[in-house]
């Protein structure tokens, strides 16, 4: 009798056989027609210093920040461990989709939180941790008087895609915050502001290897004294339970945890953005990121969102990888 391979397994090893684990390095930035050409194999790349005479990169610092924010109240998103919407083991034993309690905070007393928990760890007593993260196109609105200071879009790839970006976000925070591993239908151009930014990439293929789970979402909310925050399972207004959230619960950073069968064939790609540098993250990878602060103790980074385009092969197959696989954890 003839075992037939696993189809899946096949495809993740061809494709680890005909692509680098690495990501290419350009050192300007590419052409429209030279973009198109990236986009249309699905290959992210970084420009170094690409971003680097931008004027947010050259005067966007602690001070100045500070000051031209001075009157602005922005939204905050707030978890003990830095772990908004993430997975997350709720105090019952469950595994839930943790999402983080959000509220308007000035903006000077936000950075003011974010760099002493950065550079005065022996003497910081608070725990939470503290992000600006609203990805609703908060460069256009929340941070509107800031929006001049950067470019209005991406040349290369406005001209390639012929659209404007769906969404531009700013994004601050220090090292205590991490984004779980997930991914978006956009082409993500990400340009680092201040300090850096630490990517661990896998291409959309690698569903089978993420281990995606429905999880019951859950929402922290501060305690009555607002000293502590709680885990509060989401209900919706009748009191019913609201749908799970499919999430991967799969690390590349912890390997041997929550794995499938077709983990280990998983071959991440990682870079780390420094001041100036701009990264072509392309749709539907999957993408892990962490920070470090810059010396004056904040992490800075800007990115533009331009809608996929779902005609062609990479959605349909895309979706049907994700269809026709059944991962199965490994055993502990």
């Amino acid at each position: 009798m003839v075992v037939q391979p696993d189809p899946v397994e096949a495809l993740l090893t061809t494709y680890n056989e005909l692509n680098p684990s690495v990501i290419e390095e350009l050192h300007e930035e590419p052409s429209p027609l030279e973009f198109m050409r990236y986009v249309a194999r699905n290959t992210p790349f970084v420009v170094r210093n690409g971003a680097s005479d931008w004027n947010a990169t050259r005067t966007w610092t602690a001070d100045y920040l500070r000051d031209f924010l001075r009157q602005h109240k922005v939204n905050v998103a707030v978890t003990p461990e830095g772990n908004a919407d993430c997975p997350t083991l709720h105090p019952d034993g469950k595994l839930v989709f943790a999402k983080p309690w959000e509220e308007d905070q000035p903006f000077p007393e936000f950075l003011d939180y974010l760099q002493r928990q950065e550079l005065d760890r022996s003497e910081f007593q608070s725990s939470e941790i503290r992000y600006a993260q609203t990805q609703n196109d908060n460069l256009r609105h929340e941070y509107v008087s800031l929006f001049d200071q950067v470019q209005r879009d991406i040349p290369f790839a406005r001209i390639a895609l012929e659209k404007e970006p769906d969404a531009i976000n700013m994004w601050i925070g220090n090292s205590h915050s991490v984004t779980a591993m997930h991914l978006d239908n956009y082409e993500n151009i990400y340009v680092q502001i201040q300090g850096q930014k630490h990517f661990v990439l896998l291409p959309p293929h690698c569903h089978p290897c993420v281990n995606k789970k429905p999880l019951p979402p859950a929402t922290y909310a501060r305690s009555r004294d607002g000293e502590n925050l709680e885990l509060i399972m989401d209900h919706s207004a009748n009191g019913d339970e609201v749908p799970d959230v499919p999430f991967a619960i799969w690390d590349p950073d912890c390997p041997e945890e929550n794995a499938t069968q077709y983990s280990k064939l998983a071959q991440p790609m990682r870079v780390t953005l420094n001041k100036g540098d701009m990264l072509y993250l392309p749709a539907m990878w999957y993408h892990k990121v962490s920070q470090s602060c810059s010396e004056e103790g904040i992490c800075v980074a800007v990115n533009y969102w331009y809608d996929m385009d779902f005609s062609g092969p990479l959605f349909p197959l895309a979706s049907f990888v994700r269809s026709v696989t059944v991962p199965h954890e490994i055993p502990e």
